[in-house]
This record gives C-alpha cells, structure tokens and sequence, in this order.
C-alpha cells in the first residue's frame, strides 16, 4: 500500500509540476509581445522590447527615448538626410523614404512604425506587415508632435522615458519664453525655406510654426495665418510679391539655395526682416525643417542665441 501509495503522489507531482512549467512557459510567452490598436484600428502584436526597429521620420523621437533605429530616412539617393542627427545615427544605414519593400526586408526589422496612414495606402500594409509587426502611428493635421511622439514610445514600450523626455523639454520651453518675453516682448517672426530659386514658409501648426507660435507663444505675422489657413503641408510655396508683405520682426531662414537669384530681387531685400538685418539664416544640417523633441530644442537654444543676443 504505501509503495502504491508513494506512486500516485509521484504522479500527481510530476503533472503538477508539468502544469506549472506549461503556465510559466504560456506567461513567458504572452509577456514577450504586447497587442496594441494602432491608428488605423489595427491590431499589432508587438514585441515586448523591439530590437530591431524601423521608424522612417520618426527617428528623432525614437533617438530621444534611447532607440537607435535600424536605419534612417533620405531622399534624393541618401543626398538629403535629417544631418541634426548625425551624432546619434553614426553608421546607421540610410533608406529612401519610400520605404521600398526589399530595403525594409533588407533592415531585418521586429517592428516598423508608419508615421502617416497614406504611407500603407493602397494595400501597402499588407505588404509590410509580412515583413514585420507594423504600427501606424498617430498622425494627421489635427494630432499634435506631442501626441506622435507618445504615441512612437508607447510602440516601442518607452512610455516612462517619453514622459522624462516632455518634462524636461517643458521646463526648458518655460525658461526660454520667459526669456523672450523679457528681451523680445511683443515680436513676430516667421520661418522660411528657399529652394530651387521659390520659398516656402511654414504653417502655424507645423515643424517649426509649432515651436514659435505653439510653444514659444511669439506673434505670428498675418502673412502665416493666412497662408495656415490653406496650409495642405508644412510648408507652403508663397511668391515673391506676397513676401514684400511680411510684416515680421525676425525672420529665420532655411536656406538650401544660396544662389539664389531672388536674393538679389529689390523686392526680397526692402522685407522689413532683411533690410533691419533681422534675418537669421541656417543651412540643410540645422534642424529647422524637422519637429521632435531634439529638433526643437536645438531651435530653441537657435531662437535664444539670435533674438536675445
């Protein structure tokens, strides 16, 4: 009886023990990927802690929670890339923003984030997704940088470190407009970019608009709430003749043609930024035509150093 007795305890503890290892196994299982909805209601299996992540244009706010992506946005064969991050994209390979399905396959990406729901249209996600997890991020006129950029950390399971990241981006935001309102009080400004000979200038509510008008809280000249009103991009082609009645007092320039023949047109050099010598000019490397928490606070330290000098 007992040697019958000691078989069955056995048995019972060797299922037991088979239960145990099979729940560990299933828990250990479930915990190595998270489901989210993305902003096209799909939903993403993810990994718990993506190691391998492509996030075309979505680079900055994966460098600022400490994810190096496996590659990195350009266009115009690698000639155009977001060189601000240069430092932390060292010897990261580039990747047209097309984001060609054999470059993608190429990268061996856990997770591809999509920054614009047009970038999957036309059956593109199915496509991707055979690839890789892939997750739309929140995007669109109406969502905020602040919104995106939550949303990126949240994908890559960095939630806590993006929260860290705005804390910190808002207390530099605080002292720096407390600075301008005691050194530049009451002052417009207005951004522009001149390339192939035509300008651009940005919409209130995007890249760098969202900075100075949004954050920054400068006056925003009537020109830009004009032409924001119509705004289809961030940036808006705007003529020669509507520039003559650009009524900032600093203006910040991108310029990526400084040959420009306009330049030299009496009608760019009577703006009233120019001809007061309040025209502040930066180059394809500086971070002015992006937006993210490394690209604005490059611009910030840009506005500081020219406005209150």
């Amino acid at each position: 009886m007992k040697k019958s007795k000691f078989v069955r305890v056995s048995v019972y503890l060797t299922l037991l023990l088979a239960v145990f290892l099979t729940a560990c196994g299933n828990s250990s299982k479930e915990s190595s990927t998270r489901t989210l909805t993305d902003s096209m209601d799909h939903k993403v299996s993810i990994p718990a802690h993506p190691k391998r992540v492509v996030g075309s244009y979505l680079e900055d706010y994966l460098v600022a929670v400490g994810v190096k992506p496996v590659v990195q946005w350009s266009v115009k064969n690698g000639s155009g890339t977001q060189e601000y991050l240069n430092k932390d994209l060292k010897k990261v390979p580039l990747i047209d923003y097309s984001l060609p399905y054999e470059s993608v396959t190429k990268a061996k990406p856990d997770l591809i984030l999509m920054g614009t729901d047009s970038a999957v249209a036309n059956g593109k996600y199915n496509q991707y997704k055979k690839i890789a997890p892939t997750y739309v991020v929140k995007n669109g006129n109406d969502v905020s940088w602040r919104a995106q950029f939550l949303d990126v950390a949240k994908a890559v399971n960095k939630t806590d470190k993006a929260k860290k990241v705005l804390k910190k981006y808002d207390k530099k935001v605080k002292s720096a407009r407390s600075e301008l309102e005691e050194s530049a009080p009451n002052k417009s400004v207005a951004v522009l970019w001149v390339t192939n000979n035509s300008a651009f200038i940005v919409s209130d509510k995007s890249a760098s608009g969202s900075l100075l008008y949004g954050d920054l809280k400068l006056k925003e000249p009537d020109l830009v709430k004009q032409v924001s009103k119509k705004a289809t991009a961030d940036w808006s082609a705007v003529s020669l003749e509507k520039l003559a009645k650009l009524d900032a007092d600093y203006i910040f320039l991108v310029n990526s043609d400084k040959d420009a023949s306009m330049f030299k047109d009496p009608i760019w050099q009577n703006i009233s930024a120019v001809k007061n010598d309040k025209l502040f000019q930066y180059g394809d490397d500086s971070s002015w035509q992006y937006k993210g928490p490394i690209a604005y606070t490059e611009m910030i330290d840009n506005v500081l150093k020219d406005i209150t000098k």
